[in-house]
């Protein structure tokens, strides 16, 4: 194994909820391997901290942020003409951004909570990848990972939707593999197990409870936004080169037998 495996100069990746957690480490490991990234999340002034923090560690200019809430196609459609305008044809898409309005059973959800959380786990990934893909076809080569959950393999009576929407998503991913390997471009998922995020804060923030779930997970930890950085780089460069429409579970082992 050489280091040119994951060697990522000269390419250009956009992320999207990359200000903080999970996808601001991602981002942070996909320049340091040498790829401009373009970060987005809904706040420019959290994205312009986040862009400098990735600058200074990596002791170059190799981030910039773009504010786009992606459940809106237009800001995804500007945030991608900006990468191309500044950056240059993207290589690599990390769709992180996700939602969950809605806490209680799928049969009480209000409409427009089930559209959000459909809109933005699901058609906004659609939407991103339908609007970066042309880059990747022309070069014949690109990555593309979505970033779904463990509770997309089980039902649930609280958190039920935002799992059948991240179920949608792996479907999604698998349907893109197959359309797009033969252009060269790949397409795959990752599902986190509980991780310690503001995003699924009130599922952890709790002694009590942090220490109960960990006795169900074999590592018996929680999941850190930091132990995401060495798949993103995987799944972005030549190392996974013949990885496709695949789903890759970082759990802790908690859904070993999924």
């Amino acid at each position: 194994m050489t280091v040119g495996l994951f060697d990522l100069t000269g390419k250009v990746a956009v992320l999207t909820g990359a200000s903080k957690g999970m996808g601001l480490h991602m981002a942070t490991a996909l320049a340091q391997h040498g790829a401009k990234v373009v970060i987005s999340a809904r706040k420019q002034d959290q994205l312009d901290a986040a862009a400098a923090q990735i600058n200074a560690e990596t002791g170059a200019d190799r981030a910039i942020g773009v504010a786009a809430n992606v459940g809106h196609k237009d800001q995804l459609q500007a945030l991608v003409d900006t990468t191309r305008a500044r950056v240059g044809p993207i290589d690599i898409v990390v769709g992180n951004a996700g939602v969950n309005p809605y806490y209680g059973p799928t049969s009480a959800i209000p409409d427009a909570a089930y559209e959000k959380t459909m809109t933005a786990n699901v058609q906004s990934n659609l939407w991103l990848a339908r609007m970066a893909v042309p880059d990747m076809v022309e070069k014949g080569a690109g990555s593309m990972m979505f970033t779904s959950s463990i509770g997309a393999f089980q039902p649930s009576v609280t958190l039920g939707t935002y799992g059948m929407s991240k179920l949608a998503l792996i479907g999604l991913v698998r349907n893109l593999a197959a359309e797009f390997g033969p252009k060269g471009v790949r397409f795959n998922a990752i599902c986190p197990g509980l991780v310690k995020t503001d995003f699924a804060r009130e599922l952890w923030d709790n002694p009590e409870v942090e220490e109960r779930i960990k006795q169900d997970i074999p590592l018996r930890r929680l999941g850190e936004p930091r132990d995401f950085e060495g798949l993103a780089v995987f799944l972005a460069s030549d190392a996974s080169r013949y990885m496709t429409g695949q789903t890759l579970t970082v759990c802790g082992g908690s859904n070993m037998w999924a």
